[in-house]
Order: C-alpha cells, then structure tokens, then sequence
C-alpha cells in the first residue's frame, strides 16, 4: 500500500479507539454488571434511558419486560464501573428528565454500606421500586362523586379551620417546648443500657396482662383516677402555683438525687458486708444477755455504795496526780518531744557530705543515724573484767607509722599521713553558737532546723615525734609508736583516775 493509504487507515483507527475511549462504548463479548429491578409501572420508561446514581451517568436500561401474570415491569439495567457498589437495601425509582432531556430516567439510591452487596443479575423486589403519578392517572382517579365529595370535605374543613384557627394560632408557641420534652421523653424511653427498652416494653406487658386480668381492679383505678383529676381540677389554681414551682424544686433535687443514685453501689456493698455481722447480731444478744445481767447486778444500790467507797479513797490522789503532771507534761514532756520531733529526727536524717569521701571511690554517704553509731564495732577491742584484784580494763591498741595530737590529754595513730580535717576543730572552750546563745535552758524546739551538715576543712592535727628516725627499721619505729601511744595513755590515765591499776602487756609492770 502507499503511504497515503496506511496515513487514511492510521487516522481512522486513532478516531475510533478515541471515541470508544471517551464514550465508554462497550465492545463486543464485554461482560457488564446488570441488576433488575422489579416496578408496578414502567411509567415512560424506554430502552436506553440512563440510569443515575445523584445526578451522574452510572448506566443505561437494557431492556423492560412484562411480568407474565402480575402487573409488574421489570427494568434491567447495566451499570458501569462508577455505579457499583450496589447494596441489597438500594431503591430505584423512575423520575421524569427535566424538559429539554425528555423522556425518563432510573434515580438509584446505592443503599448503605452495612448492607451486603448484591452480585451480577440480582433482581429487587417491588417494593424497592416507585414510580411517578402521571397526570391521566391523577385525573382518571377524580370521578364525578369523587370531586363532589372533595368539595364538601374542603368546604367543612375550611370552615372547622376558621372556627378552629385562633386555638390553634394561640397553640404554636407552645409546640416548641412540647416537641422538646416529647423528644426528650422519648429519648429516656431508650434506656442507658442495652435491652432497657425492651424490659420497659416486656414489664408494660406484664401490667398491662395483671390490668387485663383483673378488669374490676381497671376499672376501681379509672373511677379513682377520676376522683383525683376531679379534686385537682377544683383546686387549679393550687396546681398551677405548684406546678410552677415544680422546676425549681426538679433543679434542687436532681443534685441530691444524682448523689443518691452515686451513693448506691457503695451502699450496697456496705449491706453485703454488714449481712455477716447482722445474722451474727442475734447469737451476740443471746451471748451477752449474761454479761448485761452481771452488769445489772453491779449497778444495784449496795454494790454501787462499796464501789464508791473504795474509789472515794483513791480520787484524790488520782486528781492530785492528774494535776502534779500536767506541769511535767507542758514543761518538760512536750519541750522534749518537740525538740526531737523537730530538731533531732530530720537532723538524724541528713547525710555528711564530704569531698574525700563518696559513691565515686566506693564510699556512698549515709544518714547521720547510721555514721553516728559507726564507732560501736570499735568496743570490740575493749573488755572488762572482775577478779579478786578488782575490776580493771584490757584495751587492744592499733597502731600506725604516724602519731598525732588530736587534744590536750588525746592522741591518735595512722598509717598515713592526715591532709586535713574536717570539720575544723573549734578553739578551746568555744562550742557551736546556739540561737539563746548561753541563756541557760533555752529551749531546743526554737533553735533554727540544721538542713545542711557541709563543714570546711581545717589544717591537720600536729604531729608528734616518736623519736625514730625515718631510716630505722620496721620494727623499731613501729616499737617507738607503741611507746609512745602507751606513755600518753598512762598519762591521760593518771591523770583522770589514780587509783586506777594498768597491766602493761609490753611491760610486765603495774604503775598507777
């Protein structure tokens, strides 16, 4: 073939694929989703009118059957891809095109997602579909005694609308509040609980069965129920004013009743809880009655005369001693107890901060009640001891390389070197300053509370020469600390008791 030719065949098969594209043109052996519908009339409605799902193209009718023995039209319709899907709930109704289209069309309601989905060819029930009235129809149903029956039911009807058009003017501002509660109403009638309105619906059946049964007990509730209006209709003006004040006293009840209604379940597990000790109420009584006839037998005038008598003796004394305490307990009792509630318990808890000393080397601080009592194991090395000399005491010394002066009459040994002290040791015969300063019997309770025990460093305490070189041995110069620890120690102790005897076990020799 030419080029001319194959360009003429390429140009038409571009425009025909094109307008297959854009038309939606089914092609030949293509499967389409057709669903049937079933409708009292078909109305106008003809082959290929389209079928819309709110307002757009979704197919087109393919065909409409009579129903062979009812008067029923079926409708089928295909729909495209764009309609679907369509749920077993859909309706379909036959509406007139607006006028320029003409003809008819089928408005589809898809239905609502919860309902399941119908498959390919699926046929809907009759009363799924609804059609148009046509004017003939409208017409043909208006017969002569028809449209004279109509005009008497329009010219009574109007004159019971003039006679009735006042009340029912005077009517409408109260529609809003009675559709209000109504709605309201209608709205408890559901419950808060699922199944409430059917147990509502179930125990109004059981009444109204119980009023079936016994129609003389219906009826003595009418005439008694006519009693009641009748006695509330002669006193109106009374129910108006209590009606009236029936809002305010709903709005100051609904709080108390709301808490009753919170209180309940509390309520009702206290009565199961108390159920065990109500059954046991009545072997108690039985129990105690003995115990009430002692009692009783007690508070009779010769026994209450010997209980006096014995008690005239020891209440004065008891009052004596009532009144004598309440100075030990305002002056002395309470001061004490306030001052360690307030001042030595948080202190006891407070830790000792120290730079030296921490978590990060292996030495975490601990509250002052447990690094106060630190120096107990120490007593390990001390005992006494009782024989026919008299008592005397064995101290185990340690020493070290280093010997110090901590105090006139005190010493100390270590094995290193002391850097520093913390805290500083105050001067001599200074103490702490205290907020009476030396008022005697300040009381504790006033002094300011210790909330931090951060105390500054001070030079170490002065050494003492123990007469050993740094070059002698081991053994010498730890034998001239000995000495040295045991001439201050004989010292101290002559000092402060004389008549104190020490065994020297390096010695052999008592000196006193």
């Amino acid at each position: 073939m030419s080029l001319f030719t194959v360009g003429i065949i390429a140009i038409v098969a571009i425009v025909v694929f094109t307008y297959l594209g854009f038309s939606k043109f089914s092609l030949p052996f293509q499967h389409q989703f057709t669903v049937h519908a079933l409708f009292p009339s078909s109305s106008g409605l003809r082959q290929d009118s389209l079928v819309r799902i709110a307002g757009v193209n979704v197919g087109k009718v393919s065909s409409i059957q009579q129903v062979s023995g009812k008067q029923l039209s079926e409708v089928s319709m295909t729909i495209d891809d764009n309609g679907l899907p369509i749920h077993q709930d859909a309706t379909f109704a036959i509406r007139p095109r607006i006028f320029l289209e003409g003809n008819f069309f089928v408005d589809v309601n898809p239905g609502t997602p919860s309902s399941p989905i119908v498959k390919d060819g699926h046929t809907f029930s009759p009363q799924q579909g609804t059609y148009p009235v046509q004017l003939d129809q409208l017409l043909g149903s208006l017969q002569a005694n028809t449209r004279q029956n109509l005009q008497i039911l329009l010219k009574e009807f109007g004159g019971a609308l003039a006679q009735a058009a006042p009340s029912y003017n005077a009517s409408i501002p109260y529609w809003y509040p009675a559709y209000k509660y109504s709605a309201i109403v209608n709205h408890d009638f559901l419950g808060t609980q699922p199944h409430d309105l059917s147990n509502y619906i179930g125990a109004m059946a059981d009444v109204s069965g119980a009023l079936d049964t016994h129609p003389q007990n219906l009826q003595s509730l009418i005439t008694d129920f006519n009693t009641t209006a009748n006695a509330f209709a002669r006193q109106s003006t009374a129910l108006q004013s209590a009606v009236a004040e029936l809002p305010r006293t709903l709005a100051a009840a609904t709080p108390a009743l709301n808490a009753l209604n919170a209180a309940f379940p509390p309520l009702r597990e206290f009565a199961r809880t108390l159920d065990p000790g109500v059954r046991n109420s009545g072997p108690t009584i039985d129990a105690s009655i003995p115990f009430i006839t002692q009692l009783n037998l007690l508070a009779r005038p010769q026994e209450l005369r010997g209980l006096t008598a014995d008690l005239a003796v020891a209440i004065p004394s008891l009052a004596k001693l009532t009144e004598e305490t309440i100075p030990l307990m305002r002056d002395q009792v309470r001061p004490a107890s306030s001052c360690v509630a307030n001042e030595v318990l948080p202190w006891t808890h407070l830790t000792v901060p120290d730079p030296n000393f921490g978590a990060s080397n292996g030495f975490p601080p601990h509250p002052v009640y447990v690094e106060g009592v630190d120096f107990l194991p120490g007593l390990a090395g001390e005992s006494r001891v009782f024989d026919a000399n008299g008592p005397y005491v064995r101290i185990l010394l340690g020493s070290g390389t280093l010997t110090y002066s901590l105090a006139p009459g005190l010493f100390g040994q270590a094995l290193a070197p002391i850097v520093s002290e913390t805290p500083q040791v105050p001067p001599s015969g200074k103490r702490p300053p205290l907020a009476g300063g030396d008022i005697p019997n300040y009381p504790c309770e006033t002094q300011p509370a210790i909330t931090d025990l951060t105390a500054k460093a001070g030079a170490p305490p002065s050494a003492i020469d123990t007469g050993a070189g740094k070059n002698a041995s081991s053994q010498a110069f730890e034998k001239a600390q000995a000495e040295v620890g045991l001439r201050q120690l004989r010292k101290q102790l002559n000092a402060e008791h004389s008549s104190l005897r020490i065994n020297d076990p390096v010695y052999h020799t008592g000196v006193h």
